[in-house]
């Protein structure tokens, strides 16, 4: 590539999360330390923005305002699920050669990821990827910026819920977690409980699909013991045969975005009428991942991090590559071959045996995350 270029730019994709501004502020503040870097361009609305040539000169943004900014939820660039190809790549490049572009951040998860990895394989820009998503299906990192908070969301949801459900039981009632086909966050509703029988009663996760009668008698032999169930469902499940429990489809036929819409309502419906028990149902949806009033403090600071970091990959003339961390929260930089397009999963032997909770080993994993999850009292 021309190595006379003064200038980069960062495109958004995919849902936004409550810590995905930290990412951006890390950016900037990155570029304005650095001494090859001297103007950092946004795309307004993501990929769409990128090519449409909608661009926000972030540079001489005051300093008050970023720090509001690293901690507002959302994205203050905008987003965008707008397909990237080959046919989009040629414009974007040569309106990046005109504004002395040499670098080009993409911040997002899987389909984001591909697109860096698109842009990298042409050899005209240094490329290198943010990682940005609540599913926490990342491969090449120990976790994702956004995953934490949305963790503790739900496990904070799901405890709150819990406390009603003892005081006037429902006496059944269904949470549906986002997560899409991975089921960290709803896996880390385990983090509610600090007593035997507090909720969530029941997990369950889409990497072990369990069947409509199987959640019906795991609910029946709750309900016999407790007299109450508060239940906690990804919003990918599915059963053994691929079906959604008769649930809508959003997007049907589309292998990458493809979601049942009502899976909590249709599933309080079908055990109601195989149970006979009064069952209800919740979907904090969005809320889960864009609550500014849940964030966590080690996840704002990964993804703050994650932004700065790759800037300096940059700097060093790496391209290619995402910003991964670790156990221990530094990064390293991952090749874009080995994250792009792949998903990972939650591990079959992080599920508990039965295929309705989870294991010690993925509480360890999750409770630093999320942070400390504090119990309510009982009498």
């Amino acid at each position: 590539m021309n190595d006379l270029w003064d200038a980069a730019i960062v495109v958004h994709g995919g849902g936004p999360t409550a810590v995905l501004n930290a990412s951006l502020v890390g950016l900037i503040d990155a570029c304005r330390a650095s001494n090859r870097i001297r103007r950092l361009y946004g795309a307004r609305g993501g990929a769409h923005g990128l090519l449409t040539n909608d661009w926000l000169d972030l540079s001489a943004l005051p300093s008050s305002l970023l720090a509001e900014i690293r901690r507002a939820p959302g994205s203050v660039l905008g987003s965008s699920r707008k397909p990237f190809d080959h046919t989009h790549l040629g414009p974007a490049i040569a309106r990046c050669r005109d504004q002395g572009v040499g670098a080009i951040f993409f911040t997002g998860g899987n389909g984001t990821m591909k697109t860096a990895y698109l842009a990298h394989q042409s050899g005209e820009l240094l490329v290198a990827g943010v990682p940005k998503t609540v599913d926490n299906d990342l491969l090449g990192t120990h976790h994702c910026p956004g995953f934490g908070s949305a963790a503790r969301f739900y496990a904070q949801a799901v405890r709150d819920i819990g406390a009603d459900n003892r005081a006037l039981p429902s006496p059944v009632t269904i949470v549906e977690v986002i997560g899409r086909n991975a089921g960290w966050v709803v896996g880390a509703t385990a983090l509610a409980r600090s007593r035997p029988d507090d909720a969530p009663h029941l997990i369950y996760l889409p990497e072990c699909p369990p069947a409509l009668d199987q959640i019906c008698a795991d609910v029946q032999a709750v309900y016999a013991r407790l007299g109450r169930v508060v239940v906690a469902v990804c919003e990918g499940l599915r059963d053994p045969q691929g079906r959604p429990f008769g649930a809508d489809l959003d997007r049907a036929g589309d292998q990458r975005h493809e979601l049942p819409s009502n899976l909590a309502h249709t599933l309080a419906r079908a055990i109601s009428q195989a149970t006979g028990l009064r069952v209800r149902s919740e979907k904090p949806g969005l809320l889960g991942r864009s609550c500014s009033f849940a964030v966590s403090a080690a996840d704002a600071q990964a993804s703050y991090r994650c932004g700065f970091d790759a800037v300096q990959a940059v700097e060093r003339g790496e391209s290619g590559v995402m910003i991964g961390l670790t156990e221990t929260g530094d990064t390293a930089t991952v090749p874009l071959a080995r994250v792009a397009g792949f998903e990972r999963l939650v591990p079959r032997e992080w599920i508990a045996p039965g295929g309705n909770n989870v294991t010690l080993e993925f509480l360890r994993y999750a409770a630093p995350l999320a942070g400390a999850i504090d119990p309510w009292p009982t009498l």
